[in-house]
Formats: C-alpha cells, sequence, structure tokens
C-alpha cells in the first residue's frame, strides 16, 4: 500500500469485528512505534498491549460515557494498546515537553502500519490517567498520553471533512497565504 494512500485513507475507527490481530501484525505494528523518531533518540515511549477482557473493561471504565470510544475500548476491540512515555527521558526547552510528540510521532506510526495492515485505530486521550496508570500498573516516572483500539473494523468510516491546504499554509510569515 503507498503512504499517500494510506495518509489519504486512514480513519478513525470504533467499531471492530471480534476477530483476534495476529500476533505477526502485532509485531509490525508495534515495530513501526518503536522506529519513530524523538528528541536526541530518547525513545521515552512504552508500549502496553492489552487484551485481557477485564483488563479492558477497566479501561474502559477509565472514560466518560459520553466518550464515543468506549464500547470499543471495553467490548469489541480485541486489542488495546496504552501508549506511556517518560517526561524526563526525553528533552524539555523553552517550556515545551516533547515528551509529548515523541509519544505522538509514535503513536501515528503506529496508527499508520496498523491501517496498511488492513486494521483501525483510534487515539484516545480522554480517560482518568489514575485509573488507567492503576489497571495497567504504570510506574510514577511515566504518564499515559494516549490509548488506542486495535482490531478489524466492522466498517470502513467515510472521510472527515480536510481543511483545504491554502488554508493552512503560510508563506515567509504569518498570515501570507502561500496559495498551495
Amino acid at each position: 500500500m503507498d503512504l499517500y494512500d494510506i495518509l489519504k485513507e486512514r480513519r478513525s475507527v470504533r467499531k471492530y469485528k471480534p476477530d483476534p490481530v495476529p500476533e505477526d501484525k502485532l509485531k509490525r505494528i508495534l515495530e513501526a512505534g518503536r522506529l519513530a523518531p524523538s528528541w536526541a533518540n530518547k525513545q521515552c515511549w512504552r508500549f502496553i498491549v492489552v487484551q485481557d477482557e477485564k483488563k479492558k473493561a477497566q479501561l474502559a471504565a477509565s472514560m466518560p460515557d459520553s466518550n464515543p470510544a468506549q464500547k470499543a475500548v471495553g467490548e469489541t476491540a480485541p486489542v488495546v494498546i496504552v501508549l506511556c512515555a517518560d517526561p524526563e527521558a526525553s528533552g524539555k526547552q523553552d517550556g515545551k515537553d516533547y515528551y509529548l510528540l515523541d509519544a505522538g510521532l509514535a503513536m501515528q506510526q503506529l496508527m499508520l502500519a496498523a491501517h496498511a495492515e488492513g486494521l483501525g485505530t483510534c487515539w484516545i486521550a480522554w480517560f482518568d490517567e489514575a485509573q488507567v496508570r492503576k489497571a495497567c500498573t504504570v510506574p510514577p516516572e511515566y504518564r499515559v498520553v494516549a490509548l488506542t483500539p486495535l482490531g478489524s473494523p466492522e466498517k470502513q468510516p467515510s472521510p472527515r471533512p480536510r481543511k483545504d491546504l491554502s488554508e493552512i499554509t503560510y508563506s515567509e510569515e504569518w498570515g501570507r497565504l502561500a496559495g498551495y
């Protein structure tokens, strides 16, 4: 699958088939996350692969009932990946904590790889971190950054509207539209 097709076609999936994720696919997906760039190559992220039904229910319980991904995490996705990162193991400059960017890059690569493997994901950041931390015994020096369900999509969601490149790209300085 072409990278640009993957970028165009990837969608947030919230409904999954009960089919298990083959171990070889899961390993390739995690490997894609592992290969992400990071501040000074610190690789501050860690992935927790959750397949146990009780633990997935605990993760779902950490989310508000109004979170549309709650059912995917607790009931339909065969796998949930918990993304953690150590803020001290990454860089900080000018008040910017780079562990969030590092972790985000790892998760993005993981999610794109999942799509290339024919699987769905959904970036989730709306949860009670303390509950996730407890459920997965995350050490105190790590932050829980995000979760993603992982599995075969029940259906492929339709594309979401995106802003035109001409609306978000400036030339040389803020406000001077580039015209791309």
